[in-house]
């Protein structure tokens, strides 16, 4: 096995084991995005029928489902996904996307997904440079592609996947990968408690729920990654994004005003932004305050 000093130090090799650790990761993501909320809905209406003491033989028995099990299959017939039937982005082009039973069509949102994993982690090396840390920061961005698509689709944000990012960012910080550990974990502290004082400072003056817990707790991930002082940033760039794309669905698709939008997609494309160009936005910000 090459070590990772050789790898580094050779541009095409990096990229080239970038590519493919990203793409099978983009797969991996596909399985998470599409089980982790079944697997909570589960959790959780298994916790509702314990308290409520429902009895054994009154109590749904779904099969249970992991990340693992039960094996992938088509959704239309249940023909088993095989192996080469699973190669990221090659495999659904060979079937030409559709499914080699049933010929059921396969959503292109599988190989989308695996490929934007690969793009947006070989921009994360190339910005970063070829560096432990960049590698580091790979994690990070493969958490927020995750944690993007799955707000979409359910307007959730998985405790399972903020919080060990945002515990990961802290000790990494404390080995300086990316900020110091005063930043990341002051980054932290605020990022939560920033959007946690809007939320509560919206439901004392109009009596809703302006956001989720979620989003909070993003937030505290994020600045345990990027430190404080880009904390400032990521709200900015989110909230004018944000704003635009809820304005325009009102506008142009009929998005009532009572139908929630995810919020933390633009969290997400607020931090990867700060990750990529964090010096350049960090010295405009300051410039701007005088500092």
């Amino acid at each position: 096995m090459l070590p990772l000093e050789t790898i580094l130090s050779t541009p095409w090799l990096l990229y080239l084991v970038v590519i493919f650790v990203s793409l099978c990761v983009g797969s991996f993501l596909n399985v998470v995005i599409l089980r982790l909320p079944k697997m909570m809905k589960q959790e959780w209406r298994c916790q509702c029928e314990e308290f409520l003491e429902v009895p054994e033989g009154d109590r749904k028995s779904d099969e249970r489902i992991t990340l693992s099990k039960p094996a992938s299959t088509c959704p239309s017939c249940g023909h088993k996904i095989r192996a080469w039937e699973n190669i990221p982005v090659i495999s659904w082009l060979m079937l030409g996307g559709k499914c080699s039973s049933c010929k059921t069509r396969i959503s292109p949102r599988y190989p989308v997904i695996e490929a934007l994993t690969a793009v947006f982690s070989v921009v994360t090396v190339y910005l970063l440079g070829p560096s432990d840390s960049a590698l580091w920061a790979l994690l990070m961005v493969w958490a927020l592609v995750a944690l993007t698509v799955i707000d979409f689709d359910t307007q959730l944000l998985p405790d399972g996947i903020t919080l060990p990012l945002m515990w990961l960012g802290l000790v990494l910080n404390y080995f300086g990968v990316l900020t110091d550990f005063s930043s990341a974990f002051w980054g932290a502290v605020a990022g939560y408690l920033s959007l946690w004082s809007v939320y509560w400072l919206f439901k004392l003056a109009t009596g809703k729920e302006g956001m989720g817990h979620g989003d909070f707790k993003l937030l505290a991930a994020l600045g345990a990654w990027l430190g404080w002082q880009l904390l400032p940033a990521v709200i900015l760039l989110s909230s004018l994004v944000g704003a635009i794309v809820g304005i325009s669905l009102m506008a142009f698709r009929k998005h009532g005003r009572e139908v929630p939008i995810p919020f933390g997609p633009y969290l997400a494309a607020a931090g990867l932004l700060s990750l990529w160009f964090g010096p350049e936005i960090q010295a405009i910000w300051f410039g701007y305050l005088g500092v």
